[in-house]
């Protein structure tokens, strides 16, 4: 299928969700060449429209010639949605990234962070299912790739703390409204989002059990993380949701092959990553408050921004193999939209604005 004039006929499954409408929120800012836009979501938004680019677009629901005439077509809906429709829209001509974790694990089907493994994409005329990983993966491996490649790594530890956007919409109304009960001294309503009311408190589960005493969401993130890195490195994951609204952080505990002295050296290749803004070490404090603000990221200093942010970088008393760093980013936008779009960028060789 040609490209008329470079533009791109895109489709967003999922068009009304907090990243269904990050993408199209990165359509725009990017300066994205789309031709055609055509927004899918579920009965319940007909009717319903979204701006893109000063103009307003129809939500439609999907049918079995929706995908006709598209080049590309982003899934931010649920695995079983992509499941069914990811390969229909790929049978009409289209790149499918899917942001579910429907495919990430097929062996055949790519899971790809460009700054990582573009080298995986297919090539521009043979259109493809591509998997969109996890977003708490997403910054971690972003986090490691310049480790893993400069010093080899022998295993990875992470504790991640998790904001509500990573639900969705129901899990930001849920912060809201629970808060504001308990805020007025009332009883916390029993969550229909998270496991636990989530208001004043930290839950630390995502996802159901396995019988190892793992949550899906971890074992998305060990799984993941190996594929993507193409490393066998032993990787364990314990996910914290937390009563912040966006910008997933993390705490990775990373064990090199070769010994580093010193944490400006650590510091100095981070900062050589792509797609990754160092926060360096502050003058020791000398005061109870302690460093400096600057001298870390938070997940509301990087709600709305592109990079993957680390700081607190520093090695572990019992071991001089063991980094520890604290990686923050937009689980929004680099953990889910941004990567999305980025992976057509590469596919379309299309140079952001």
């Amino acid at each position: 299928m040609s490209i008329v004039n470079e533009r791109v006929n895109v489709g967003v499954v999922g068009a009304t969700g907090v990243v269904g409408e990050t993408f199209l929120n990165l359509l725009e800012e990017r300066g994205f060449p789309f031709g055609e836009l055509r927004l899918f979501a579920s009965e319940a938004s007909q009717g319903q429209t979204r701006t893109v680019s000063g103009r307003e677009y129809p939500i439609q629901v999907l049918s079995e010639d929706g995908f006709d005439g598209l080049h590309l077509v982003f899934f931010s809906s649920g695995d079983d949605i992509s499941r069914v429709w990811a390969p229909k829209a790929v049978a009409a001509g289209a790149f499918a990234v899917d942001n579910s974790a429907a495919f990430r694990m097929d062996p055949e089907v790519a899971l790809i962070v460009p700054e990582i493994n573009a080298d995986l994409l297919p090539a521009r005329n043979k259109p493809a299912i591509i998997a969109n990983p996890n977003c708490s993966t997403i910054q971690l491996v972003v986090a490691l790739q310049p480790l893993a490649k400069k010093y080899g790594l022998q295993a990875v530890r992470v504790a991640t703390y998790q904001s509500v956007s990573g639900a969705g919409r129901n899990g930001i109304e849920e912060l809201f409204n629970s808060t504001r009960e308990a805020l007025e001294g009332e009883e916390p309503s029993a969550s229909a989002i998270f496991p636990a009311p989530i208001a004043f408190n930290c839950v630390p589960q995502i996802g159901g059990f396995n019988e190892q005493g793992f949550c899906t969401e971890e074992v998305k993130i060990m799984n993941e993380t190996r594929k993507i890195l193409r490393l066998e490195v032993p990787v364990s994951a314990f996910t914290v949701r937390v009563p912040t609204l966006n910008g997933h952080a993390e705490v990775a505990w990373v064990t090199l092959a070769k010994t580093v002295h010193h944490t400006e050296e650590i510091e100095n290749c981070l900062a050589s990553g792509e797609g990754l803004e160092v926060m360096r070490s502050a003058p020791k404090a000398t005061n109870a408050v302690g460093q400096s603000p600057a001298a870390y990221p938070t997940q509301a200093m990087v709600s709305g921004r592109d990079p993957v942010y680390v700081g607190r970088i520093h090695r572990d008393l019992h071991d001089p193999a063991t980094w520890l760093m604290w990686i923050v980013s937009d689980n929004l936008k680099k953990g889910a939209a941004l990567n999305g779009i980025q992976i057509a960028e590469r596919i379309f060789d299309i140079k952001p604005q």
